[in-house]
């Protein structure tokens, strides 16, 4: 049997565009819609007042960040196929100069010039496009930009993770939302960066600790603004 049908490789990299996407929702989810709970409670508002603002917070936030997403990952893929139109004229002009091009691409790798020039006059013939996008240009199936994935993907990830927090609101007696709501805020954060970290391979107390500091800088920026304002008003 083939050594290659007995090593069955898992990678990772499959994962990065939704990953990220993921990952980002869910973080921006827990860590804006806490720090929103906690100033607005930190200035000694009602419960109801608290929970609206923490509402409006989680269908803002998902909104903003499956706009936000979208409009940031299509203007990748126009990019993308900006660069693609200019490689297929190019191709289409001087495609001796293209396969040269592509083989000086291997050369710098380490592939000797001889090998390198049968390399690229093979893929040229299978699909010249396909081997400049991806050689020359780093473009490939797995890195490839999709708007509508990403605008999904962050707006329903950050609807979950706002929505953890905002539960703490309805659950939490109102003298000890404000600890109540950080802890629990806090102890997600932290889960979230080790299923984060988990899934991409990542050392998880790395994952979990980056995302746990900023996530408590954060909520005591807001609980300050929020105390320091409650006082003045």
């Amino acid at each position: 049997m083939s050594p290659l049908h007995l090593h069955r490789e898992v990678h990772r990299v499959d994962r990065i565009g939704w990953l990220r996407a993921a990952v980002l929702g869910a973080n921006d989810g827990i860590i804006s819609t806490a720090s929103l709970i906690v100033g607005v409670a930190a200035a000694s508002t009602k419960p109801s007042e608290v929970l609206v603002a923490a509402v409006a917070g989680l269908v803002a936030g998902a909104m903003a960040m499956a706009a936000g997403e979208y409009v940031s990952v299509s203007s990748q893929a126009d990019t993308e196929a900006a660069d693609l139109g200019r490689e297929r004229k190019e191709l289409s002009e001087n495609i001796p100069f293209e396969r040269e091009e592509l083989a000086q691409v291997y050369v710098k790798r380490g592939v000797a010039i001889d090998l390198a020039r049968k390399v690229a006059d093979q893929l040229t013939a299978h699909d010249a496009l396909g081997a400049h996008a991806r050689d020359e240009l780093g473009i490939s199936e797995i890195t490839t930009a999709r708007p509508v994935q990403a605008a999904l993907t962050s707006a329903a990830t950050f609807a979950t993770g706002a929505a953890m927090p905002l539960f703490m609101v309805l659950i939490a007696p109102t003298g000890k939302l404000v600890p109540i709501v950080t802890v629990a805020s806090l102890a997600f954060l932290a889960l979230l960066g080790a299923i984060g970290a988990r899934a991409g391979g990542a050392d998880p107390i790395k994952g979990m600790a980056r995302v746990t500091f900023w996530g408590a800088v954060a909520m005591a920026a807001t609980a300050g603004i929020g105390r320091l304002f409650g006082t003045v008003v």
